[in-house]
């Protein structure tokens, strides 16, 4: 028996015909101001050492943890922009076991404020079957990078030239294309908030993360963002005796959300390594559901 089946069958999938039990969130009367969603970074480690496929995720997702909106990841399946069959089975998966596609994270395509026009033209054109596969997935969204070298407010000339294309490309299928604080000046909230400003598309947002803001406080930095969420990241790393995240004040995060009027997918996005991946998530979905009748 192989690690990937070992694994699945540890985690009770891999027997045919056994399911676990739907999570009592799916019969519950009284509809909630989010749902909550799987980021599949959160399996990296998991899904890098081949025990787990992509192809798995949505059941996963259902029947370990009880969450029925999923965030794939393109590096988990980057020849598969384009492979119908593939993509079918995938749809079919999901449905199968109820998961809701959320979006697609989409990363290794190119940076969107390249200096070179020739290659910031070919990133943005890379991006155009994620947009084909995400519509037909059924998700709302792909999340997208705001990634360039070079003096700020140039960088942002281009990524807001590329963002307006993307954009424009999506609308046809009513996909969102939306920006995660992520790394460089994309992590500093005003920067990217004033980028998505200027877009100034309905198809074109925010992906505010918790977490990726480094040297610019975090909690203003989902305040910037949060007038332009189509989805929320909730980054999560470590928890105390009480399960509490140790480096962020999820009441404080939460609060910021929902004063924003925000209502739709907080994706769990685990990232520590002190817990296990399936226990972080757990840990991350038990910490979120606090807030969901708040």
């Amino acid at each position: 028996m192989n690690a990937r089946r070992t694994f699945l069958k540890q985690l009770g999938l891999a027997a045919a015909g056994v399911a676990l039990a739907p999570s009592v969130e799916v019969f519950a009367a009284k509809k909630t101001w989010f749902d909550i969603s799987l980021a599949e970074w959160s399996l990296h480690k998991t899904l890098f050492k081949g025990d787990l496929k992509n192809i798995d995720f949505p059941e996963l997702a259902a029947k370990k943890f009880g969450i029925y909106g999923v965030e794939y990841v393109n590096q988990f399946f980057k020849d598969k922009a384009k492979d119908m069959t593939y993509l079918k089975d995938l749809n079919n998966r999901a449905k199968d076991n109820g998961v809701t596609n959320v979006l697609i994270m989409i990363d290794g395509e190119g940076n969107l404020g390249d200096e070179d026009n020739a290659k910031r033209a070919k990133a943005v054109e890379n991006h155009y079957k994620w947009i084909d596969a995400a519509s037909f997935l059924g998700c709302k969204s792909i999340r997208v990078n705001a990634a360039g070298n070079g003096d700020p407010e140039d960088v942002k000339s281009r990524v807001i030239e590329s963002l307006s294309t993307l954009a424009e490309y999506g609308r046809k299928d009513k996909i969102n294309v939306i920006v995660e604080n992520h790394g460089g000046i994309s992590s500093h909230g005003d920067w990217l908030a004033d980028v998505l400003k200027k877009v100034n598309k309905k198809n074109c947002g925010s992906l505010p993360d918790f977490g990726n803001f480094y040297e610019y406080d975090r909690y203003q930095g989902v305040s910037d963002l949060m007038p332009f969420a189509k989805g929320v990241s909730a980054k999560s790393h470590d928890f105390d005796a009480n399960g509490n995240e140790t480096q962020i004040d999820y009441e404080r995060m939460m609060k910021i959300v929902k004063e924003a009027g925000f209502k739709g997918y907080i994706g769990i996005e685990y990232e520590g390594s002190k817990l296990s991946e399936v226990d972080g998530i757990l840990a991350t979905k038990k910490l979120l559901e606090r807030f969901k009748n708040s």
